[in-house]
């Protein structure tokens, strides 16, 4: 599998662990340290348990709003170095029924380390902005 690919993989099972609202199942899909970029503002998140205390509190939003699931919509994957990826796309997010709940832009740097590619950077910004690759 090439690199482009992994990453893509990587991302997709990310996606799907994240959609159960488990935190503690998303952690090892994340670099330490890694750092969350948001409107909000800057987040270095040293350790599991950094990251965990961060993300307990959006997927608790997530839960009360009736989040059932994300996809990824128009994922742009580059290759900056040998173990340097740059992904960007639209996090489309569902209620249970189905419903679209919402669309957000993200981006992530991965970092590949022991031939496996995890996040080190995760940058929420608008639908508008993906980064597309070449």
């Amino acid at each position: 599998m090439d690199d482009r690919t992994a990453v893509t993989q990587v991302l997709t099972d990310y996606y799907n662990a994240f959609g159960t609202l488990d935190v503690q199942r998303i952690l090892s899909y994340y670099h330490e340290p890694c750092m969350l970029v948001s409107p909000q503002g800057v987040a270095a998140l040293p350790s599991r348990a950094a990251m965990a205390a961060a993300f307990t509190p959006i997927m608790e939003g997530l839960r009360a709003r009736g989040y059932s699931r994300s996809e990824s919509s128009m994922l742009h994957v580059k290759e900056l170095s040998a173990t340097a990826a740059l992904a960007s796309g639209i996090a489309v997010r569902y209620r249970a029924d189905g419903q679209e709940l919402e669309r957000i832009g993200v981006s992530y740097l991965l970092h590949k380390t022991d031939d496996r590619w995890k996040i080190a950077v995760t940058v929420v910004h608008d639908t508008d902005n993906v980064v597309r690759s070449e």
